[in-house]
């Protein structure tokens, strides 16, 4: 049972630390290994659908690259800042798409994951709302955090994603449904929701580095970064803002803005745990609910490739390092909630299984 107060884990992208992301198997497993909410990442084809993949850009995701009849959709692309060359979503109408077969996105370090290759047909918004609608242990829903991605330059394109979220989620009788989240890097998308009627909490993502695609087509280069966002006065902003279509509800910062150098807290985990693990959290999370606003970090993986070097263990960067430790630090943070690519691993810590 989960204890009162603990963080909520999200499966980020479903649980890819075993099945391909944004599969339906990733997601189902999610649900049967205990996360609290699942995240879809949604781009948008040309024909106006939300397809969900962590890119819009998706020969690593995808067997694209392997189908001759789109050869010729290949192409060089500058999306947010970054030239990208390969297949874009918004290239392809939904049929098209239902034709492909997801793959394992690093399959370098999920070798059991890309086993399922070929395995599942990509995903609409639309299916992972039918999915979670008929999931029920008969005490609670899954919840859905939904990251609208790159929307100022799908905006540009024609194909607006709040309009075409706020509009899926009518059309499937979830405008009122209870633990929505839409989250993004780019604030603009997050008002432009709300001012078409969404009323659940929205996530401002923030990087470490780098400002938001909104802002720097807005502003140029001059465009302040994410940095400013992190401040004490920035984080009040976001949290206050004069319209209530401006305020955010939570940011989601990565894992280590969460933690800083220094020794964990004697309390939490005794002073020879403190001086082996050699990490502290910083004051982000105490500053962000002085702002009234909830925090999330991303995205706990056990694999040592993923992990901070004094947490790794010996061997390959597939194998798993201390990552029960590094677990029980980032969820006795203060943070209140954490997205993981193994429920079930970050489960068992919060639980204390």
């Amino acid at each position: 049972m989960r204890p009162r107060n603990a963080p909520v884990i999200i499966g980020h992208r479903g649980a890819p630390g075993y099945r391909p992301e944004h599969t339906r198997g990733s997601y189902e497993l999610a649900f049967r290994l205990g996360a609290d909410a699942v995240e879809p990442d949604l781009v948008a084809t040309k024909d106006g659908v939300l397809v969900i993949r962590h890119e819009n850009e998706i020969s690593g995701t995808t067997d694209v690259a392997d189908r001759s009849e789109f050869a010729d959709r290949r192409t060089t692309k500058e999306v947010d800042g970054a030239a990208l060359t390969g297949w874009f979503t918004e290239d392809f109408t939904w049929d098209e798409l239902a034709t492909l077969r997801a793959r394992e996105r690093i399959p370098a370090l999920r070798q059991a994951s890309s086993t399922f290759d070929g395995h599942y047909p990509l995903l609409r918004l639309r299916d992972l709302l039918e999915l979670i609608d008929g999931v029920t242990d008969g005490s609670r829903a899954p919840g859905l955090v939904a990251e609208l991605k790159h929307a100022t330059y799908f905006e540009a394109a024609g194909l607006p994603l709040d309009e075409l979220f706020t509009a899926e989620l009518a059309d499937a009788g979830w405008t009122d449904r209870a633990g929505v989240v839409v989250e993004s890097f780019e604030r603009t998308v997050l008002t432009q929701v709300y001012e078409r009627g969404f009323r659940g909490r929205r996530v401002y993502l923030l990087e470490d580095t780098g400002a938001p695609a909104d802002r720097v087509a807005a502003l140029g280069s001059s465009a302040p970064g994410y940095d400013t966002d992190l401040t004490l006065r920035g984080l009040y902003a976001l949290g206050s803002a004069p319209s209530p279509a401006d305020r955010v509800d939570g940011i989601s910062v990565e894992t280590t803005q969460v933690l800083s150098s220094g020794s964990v807290s004697v309390a939490l985990f005794g002073e020879e745990d403190a001086a082996e693990v050699g990490a502290v959290t910083s004051d982000l999370v105490d500053l962000a609910h002085s702002a009234d606003l909830a925090v999330f970090c991303w995205t706990l993986r056990p694999e040592n490739g993923m992990l901070p070097e004094k947490f790794r263990s010996g061997g390959a960067a597939s194998d798993w390092g201390d990552w029960r430790r590094y677990y029980s630090i980032l969820l006795h943070s203060g943070v209140d909630g954490v997205f993981a690519d193994h429920p079930d691993l970050a489960v068992a810590v919060r639980d204390g299984h």
